[in-house]
C-alpha cells in the first residue's frame, strides 16, 4: 500500500488518466504503457498532486464493465506506475469496494467513489477498513440512467443533506479523511450545474475539502457551443470561480493550465 502524507488544506490539481475505450473526451487515447508513461510523466511535471485513475466510463450512457474488465485495465496500469514514480500519489476512480480495495494493495492512496457508496454497499466498510483518504461525489442514479430526467426542488440543499448523512455514517465507522465532490455533470441539467457552482461556498459548512471535476465537459459545451476539444478556455474560466468560492482540488486533464490558475488565484489572494 502506498500510503503518502497529503496537505488537502492546500490547493492542489488532479490529473486524470483514464483507461477506458469511450469516455466522452480521451476515450481509447491511453491504450499501451509507452504513451500512458509520457502522459502521467507530464501531468507529474506539470504540477498533479494526484493521478486519477479509471477503468469505468461514467459518461452519460456509459456502456457497462463487468468487474472483471475493470480490474484488468486498473491494476497493471497502478503496479506500473508505482514502479516508475515512486513517490506518486495514485487516487482509483471506482464505485466497487472489490476494485478500490485491490487498487489501494497495488499502490493507489486514495478512493474517488462517484456514488458515494450508493451504488456498493460494501465500500464504506471497505474505506474504514484501508484508512485511506475517500472522496465521495453526488450522483444522481447511475452513469446509464441518471441524465435520463434530474430532477431537484433545491440542488444544493439536497446535495448538502446529501453529504451531511454520508458523513455521519462514515465518522460511525472512523473515517476521517474525507474530500466531497458536488458531481457537476452527474445527473444534473445545465441549470443545476451552474446554480451549484454559484452556491459552492454552501458546502464550506462541512468544513471539508471540495474537489470539482468541469474539465471539458458538456455544462461549458453547451453554453458557448464548443466540443470538448475546444472546451479548455471554458474550464480554465469555471476553475478559476470555483477556487474563489472555495474549491479546494480541481480534477482536470490539462494540469499545466490548471495548476497557473491556482497559481494566479493565490496571487490575487496574497495581496492585502
Amino acid at each position: 500500500m502506498n500510503n503518502k502524507i497529503i496537505n488537502f488544506k492546500e490547493l492542489q490539481v488532479m490529473g486524470v488518466l483514464n483507461l477506458t475505450p469511450d469516455s466522452f473526451y480521451d476515450g481509447g487515447t491511453n491504450d499501451n504503457e509507452e504513451t500512458i508513461l509520457k502522459k502521467v510523466q507530464k501531468m507529474l511535471d506539470d504540477g498533479a498532486t494526484f493521478i486519477d485513475i479509471g477503468g469505468y466510463s461514467s459518461r452519460p450512457g456509459a456502456d457497462y464493465v463487468s468487474e472483471e474488465e475493470e480490474l484488468i485495465r486498473v491494476l497493471p496500469i497502478i503496479k506500473l506506475l508505482v514502479q516508475k514514480f515512486p513517490n506518486i500519489i495514485i487516487s482509483i476512480d471506482t464505485f466497487r469496494s472489490k476494485v478500490a480495495q485491490e487498487a489501494i494493495q497495488a499502490g493507489a492512496s486514495i478512493i474517488n467513489d462517484i456514488s458515494a457508496g450508493n451504488m456498493d454497499e460494501k465500500m464504506f466498510e471497505t474505506v474504514a477498513k484501508l484508512q485511506v483518504p475517500y472522496i465521495m461525489m453526488h450522483m444522481q442514479g447511475t452513469p446509464q440512467t441518471m441524465q435520463d430526467n434530474p430532477n431537484y426542488e433545491n440542488v444544493c440543499e439536497e446535495e448538502l443533506q446529501f453529504f451531511t448523512n454520508k458523513i455521519k455514517k462514515l465518522h460511525e465507522l472512523n473515517v476521517k479523511d474525507i474530500i466531497i465532490d458536488p458531481g457537476f455533470g452527474f445527473g444534473k441539467t445545465v441549470e443545476h450545474n451552474y446554480e451549484l457552482l454559484n452556491n459552492l461556498e454552501i458546502f464550506q459548512k462541512l468544513n471539508l475539502p471540495i474537489l470539482v471535476g468541469f474539465s471539458r465537459k458538456s455544462m461549458i459545451n453547451k453554453v458557448i457551443n464548443t466540443t470538448p476539444e475546444q472546451a479548455l478556455n471554458g474550464t480554465t474560466v469555471l476553475n478559476t470561480l470555483a477556487l474563489s468560492k472555495g474549491a479546494n482540488i480541481l480534477r482536470v486533464h490539462d494540469v499545466k493550465e490548471a495548476r497557473e490558475v491556482i497559481t494566479l488565484y493565490q496571487k490575487m489572494i496574497s495581496i492585502k
